[in-house]
């Protein structure tokens, strides 16, 4: 089956012409390198000081990538994406915090998250980041297998209870939670708390899902690692595949401390990569669940293609597509027309602790200038289809 992800009347039949030629304004200005680099300086000087700069973000920037501020404010939104067959994955994204009363707030609302999941199957999935619930310091520490103080293990120990909180309520609810992946260098001690928590909670249904940024060059051996131990402990295993969301990042730090990159080479090396985890999930899917999320069409026919080779239907709730809310509309709604299952990323939270995701939201359009290109044309051609149909109906005979 050939999805057409070219149907741009499915794709944006969710907006308004309003908001469409909003959002064509918003990717025209973040498809500028220059206009970027200049925003994203003085939001981070901005972020640093209490100018009140929300009142512009949240205009721009945060009504086109995010749901709202409160969970409450997605409800429109989540109900609205359902009329498409379209999911919501709420994701409160707090990151970055320092304190200990912050990441006891970020628990609370993550388990509300889980409760709005469980009232509602448009919501199929509830999310984190364990650096909303733990120090960045603290985990670069146990990644680099420093000696931890007995403050900072208590800190540690604090931290994996809350993680702990939050799966067992899910489990309890039969909520399937993803677990973002993070920066390399704090990886190693995210990925054995996760391996630990899938390994008990994974046992009957896939609650716990794991994510594998696949630009990084040992991925695909870890997956096939993971698939050996999910049988061999009897276990299912959820992953979540991205391709990556710290590239610059890590390549600029692998330079400065002078350390091989953990990045592929190139963009070509990370799609084959993606593409060969998604051949051996399928291939494996009697014992794990996919959850994709790729702004990426070839890799998603792909996955397409591999669904239905397998013998699953389109609607198996072992396989998951999934974009950001904000991008690649074309992608989402044309695999829901067909049957899919889809679904949103919708960050939620204060514009101001989510400014970070706003900047790379804006670097990472700017610098793969194929996406920003990408929904630029898209926009363009919805736009003109729009005004012709307009024009059309203008012209025709009076009824």
């Amino acid at each position: 089956m050939k999805i057409p992800f070219q149907n741009t009347e499915i794709a944006f039949r969710s907006k308004s012409t309003f908001e469409l030629t909003q959002a064509y304004f918003l990717f025209k200005l973040v498809g500028s390198p220059s206009m970027v680099r200049l925003g994203s300086g003085l939001l981070n000087t901005l972020l640093k000081t209490p100018v009140p700069f929300e009142p512009f973000l949240r205009g721009s920037l945060f009504r086109h990538f995010c749901g709202g501020e409160h969970a409450k404010d997605c409800s429109d939104l989540v109900r609205r994406l359902a009329l498409y067959n379209v999911g919501t994955i709420l994701d409160y994204s707090i990151e970055g915090a320092q304190k200990e009363s912050t990441f006891d707030a970020t628990e609370k609302e993550l388990l509300s998250t889980l409760t709005l999941a469980s009232q509602s199957s448009s919501i199929p999935f509830s999310v984190f980041k364990i650096t909303g619930l733990a120090r960045f310091e603290l985990l670069q520490k146990l990644h680099a297998k420093i000696q931890l103080t007995n403050a900072e293990t208590q800190e540690w120990d604090r931290a994996k209870r809350r993680v702990r909180r939050i799966i067992e309520k899910a489990s309890e609810l039969k909520v399937k939670v993803l677990i973002d992946a993070e920066e390399s260098w704090i990886q190693d001690p995210l990925d054995s708390l996760v391996e630990s928590l899938m390994r008990e909670f994974n046992k009957n249904d896939v609650i716990v899902f794991h994510t594998l940024q696949m630009y990084r060059l040992d991925r695909l051996d870890y997956l096939k690692t993971l698939l050996e131990d999910s049988t061999s402990k009897h276990y299912r295993l959820g992953i979540k595949l991205v391709r990556g969301a710290y590239m610059e990042k890590e390549r600029k730090r692998a330079q400065e401390l002078s350390y091989p990159s953990p990045i592929q080479p190139d963009k070509a090396a990370t799609d084959q990569a993606y593409d060969a985890a998604l051949r051996l999930l399928i291939e494996n899917i009697e014992r794990v669940a996919v959850f994709a999320g790729t702004h990426n069409e070839e890799s998603t026919q792909l996955l397409v293609d591999l669904v239905l080779s397998a013998g699953l239907s389109p609607n198996d709730p072992r396989v998951y597509f999934s974009q950001l809310l904000g991008m690649s509309d074309n992608l989402t709604f044309n695999l829901a027309e067909k049957g899919f299952n889809a679904a949103k990323y919708v960050p939620y939270g204060p514009v101001r602790e989510l400014t970070p995701y706003l900047i790379r939201r804006a670097q990472e359009n700017s610098a793969i200038s194929g996406q920003t290109l990408r929904e630029l044309d898209l926009i363009t051609k919805e736009l003109k289809r729009r005004r012709s149909l307009k024009s059309a109906e203008g012209h025709s005979p009076a009824q």
